[in-house]
């Protein structure tokens, strides 16, 4: 894929014509490509797993609509942003998001994050709280929470069965890319619930991943989630996550979701010591910011407006 192509497939136009603004930003050592909508307090979306900015095209637009300044990023090695070498641990990721924070000249943000986005704005709230104001998490549970589910809950091992297959060299790469990223396309539909995904859309990400290195940089995060188990850096950040987020959290998730079990996110509570809501999306799969935008929208709003998040 030529760059302007690959530039093609990322800089895209929202579903409904509005105009949002794309650029790069700088941070932490690296380039970021940025989608922006909207003016007011700043709420950061952070993509996961397969998929990149786009998967937030509903909620940049209703968060326009409600008066915030609405930033979808791409994460490292993902979509527009820079594809470097190494840096794929969870610390350094989300140094590249608290970066972009400070780059977009802002304060703080409410960080809204899905599946390894999640993983990465639980990990922010932790490090640098001081940038986070209100923390709202999608499909995935506390990086402690995870871990643990990992290594002793059998259901959560077998959900969580791709991440194990990622840790082969090189074969997961050439599977995500091969016949036009299909593998990519499928991962999607069968982790959604009953309302699956339109062709379109599905397309749209699979034209994504077949960018050159992404799908390498894509794996890259849960490599290093799974080598790091017994290793002394893991150790230590598994440590370092003792500290508690003390932002108001909301926690989102499908009741459906195959990949990451109701009971492995459920329980993450007892890591934040501010007010914390649990919301469960009857009927919903592991995306629910896409498989029902609205309700989800409405739940994530009615919160950041919220001045005092119940517990």
């Amino acid at each position: 894929m030529t760059e302007p192509a690959a530039a093609s497939a990322v800089r895209i136009e929202l579903p409904h014509g509005e105009k949002v603004t794309h650029r790069d930003v700088a941070a932490n050592g690296a380039r970021f490509h940025i989608a922006e909508l909207g003016d007011g307090p700043l709420v950061l979306l952070l993509h996961g797993f397969p998929q990149f900015w786009w998967t937030w095209r509903h909620q940049l637009v209703a968060l326009a609509d409600a008066g915030y300044r609405a930033v979808a990023m791409d994460l490292r090695g993902v979509g527009g942003s820079d594809r470097t070498p190494r840096g794929y641990d969870p610390a350094n990721l989300a140094l590249d998001v608290t970066g972009v924070i400070r780059s977009l000249g802002e304060p703080d943000a409410a960080l809204v994050g899905h599946d390894l986005g999640g993983y990465l704005a639980w990990t922010a709230a932790a490090m640098r709280p001081k940038l986070v104001r209100r923390l709202a998490v999608v499909s995935m549970p506390h990086p402690r929470r995870w871990r643990s589910a990992m290594l002793r809950d059998a259901r959560q091992t077998a959900a969580s069965s791709y991440i194990w297959g990622f840790q082969r060299p090189w074969i997961p790469e050439r599977q995500l890319t091969a016949d036009d990223g299909a593998l990519t396309g499928r991962l999607i539909r069968e982790w959604s619930g009953p309302r699956l995904p339109d062709d379109a859309d599905v397309e749209t990400y699979q034209r994504a991943m077949c960018i050159p290195s992404t799908a390498h940089c894509a794996i890259e995060p849960y490599r290093w989630l799974v080598r790091s188990l017994a290793r002394p850096d893991g150790i230590q950040f598994n440590r370092r996550m003792k500290r508690p987020v003390r932002v108001p959290t909301l926690h989102l998730h499908g009741s459906l979701d195959p990949v990451t079990r109701t009971r492995s996110a459920a329980g993450s509570g007892e890591y934040v010591e501010a007010p914390y809501r649990w919301r469960l999306f009857d009927g919903l799969g592991h995306f629910p910011h896409e498989e029902d935008p609205g309700a989800f929208s409405t739940e994530l709003i009615n919160w950041l407006k919220d001045p005092e998040p119940d517990r």
